[in-house]
């Protein structure tokens, strides 16, 4: 994705995956017999539209992981159809919600788990529909099933479970001889570290002016805080507030990053750490393989610091969904099912670096990566929590990007931030 990565008021410790139980029989019932893609009872326009997906499209990338799940499943089903097509990512999340309710319109979609919220007004109930396909919630990662449920139903079936990360350069820490960040990094040695690799042009870290997948929701997660409760925002837990100023001090205060500008997305960020000028950047995974593409054996994968050294990070990711305007939702979810096979899911992980929702899936993606980096992300998928929003999640992420500026610069606090955003979010 940017694809680019669910919180309750109870907040255990979520295991990496639940039991599988009987995975093996009912991913053979889930695969279907051959051609199950593309059969559709109705006809025409009906048959077009089930054969459609409406998703982001911001850049290259997307576009070759969504062709990447359309050629895998195609390998398995040579009969297997899907196109797709949609805006850029920033404007998915508004445009969905014309798009999906006109006569015409695709019938799978995908949604974030943190948005299945957001957008379960579009989203068909699976539940049935997993039954009688012998598909279980528990053939999934925990956390993202978590995400993709809202009261009580699944909306979506997840392809990834994308745990936030710290990139390192390996090449900038042993030149100022620092040690590799563990996965029981602190927040203590990280700026230590941030302070030695600052100067002469160089900066320890670089920051966005976005809230997750970068350093201020990240940090506020790691500190042990929760974005909402029962429904509910709670984005003044003081645990959070506390990680998210902690993320802003890294620039008026310690001086370790530069203040994002509120226009900047991902970018300027992203294009700081592969050049060299900043050493390290809060992430998602599935931005691995751009920056392995520009770093090479210099790129580092490494846990989000917390105050205690125990790993504590966020699980985002993205699944696909029905549209309750799919004049042939049947159909539509045997297509839809060919996409989440382990196979399928495998095969684009190993490709596009994304972190599977699917255990069986995860020495595929592991098998080119560092050891250090690859257990990295499995200890925070070992000691994630899922990212689980309201229905006003959009909001708060546009006036957070909006107004970040001035908590890094230092003209607001974040509790100054945070508690504007809780009050006219809701």
């Amino acid at each position: 994705m940017p694809l680019t990565r669910k919180e309750r008021s109870v907040r255990p410790t979520i295991s990496k995956y639940l039991a599988l139980g009987a995975t093996a029989s009912a991913f053979a019932l889930l695969a279907g017999a051959c051609g199950s893609g593309s059969t559709s009872s109705g006809g025409g326009a009906s048959s077009d539209q089930v054969h459609q997906m409406y998703t982001w499209v911001s850049t290259d990338n997307d576009r070759a992981q969504w062709q990447s799940f359309v050629d895998a499943a195609k390998e398995k089903d040579p009969n297997f159809t899907l196109t797709f097509d949609g805006p850029a990512f920033n404007d998915y999340w508004t445009k969905v919600k014309t798009r999906m309710v006109a006569s015409d319109a695709p019938c799978i979609l995908t949604t974030q788990a943190a948005r299945a919220q957001e957008l379960s007004g579009l989203l068909e109930p699976l539940d049935s529909y997993m039954e009688a396909a012998g598909i279980k919630a528990s053939d999934y990662n925990a956390a993202m099933m978590q995400g993709m449920t809202v009261d009580g139903k699944v909306l979506a079936l997840p392809y990834d479970a994308e745990p936030d990360v710290l990139y390192y350069n390996r090449e900038m820490f042993e030149k100022a001889g620092l040690e590799a960040p563990s996965t029981s990094y602190t927040t203590e040695q990280f700026l230590k570290d941030a302070k030695a690799l600052t100067g002469d042009g160089k900066y320890g870290i670089a920051v966005k002016p976005l809230l997750l997948g970068n350093a201020p929701g990240d940090f506020g997660i790691a500190f042990g805080g929760q974005v909402s409760a029962d429904g509910k925002n709670t984005l003044t837990d003081p645990k959070f507030v506390e990680g998210v100023q902690f993320a802003f001090d890294l620039v008026h205060k310690e001086q370790v990053a530069v203040a994002p500008n509120a226009a900047d997305n991902d970018g300027p960020a992203q294009t700081a750490f592969t050049s060299g000028t900043a050493a390290m950047i809060v992430d998602g995974p599935w931005m691995y393989g751009s920056f392995e593409k520009e770093l090479g054996d210099k790129l580092g994968v490494a846990v989000i610091p917390t105050p205690t050294g125990q790993p504590r990070a966020v699980i985002q990711g993205s699944g696909f969904g029905i549209a309750k305007s799919c004049p042939d939702k049947q159909a539509a979810f045997n297509v839809l099912k060919e996409l989440v096979t382990p196979e399928v899911i495998g095969t684009v992980a190993d490709k596009q670096g994304t972190v599977p929702s699917v255990e069986s899936a995860m020495d595929k993606w592991a098998a080119n990566k560092p050891a250090d980096s690859a257990e990295a992300v499995r200890v925070l998928l070992e000691n994630g929590t899922p990212l689980v929003t309201t229905t006003t999640w959009n909001q708060i992420n546009t006036s957070f990007q909006q107004y970040s500026p001035e908590g890094f610069r230092g003209t607001k606090t974040a509790q100054d931030i945070l508690s504007d955003l809780q009050n006219s979010a809701g």
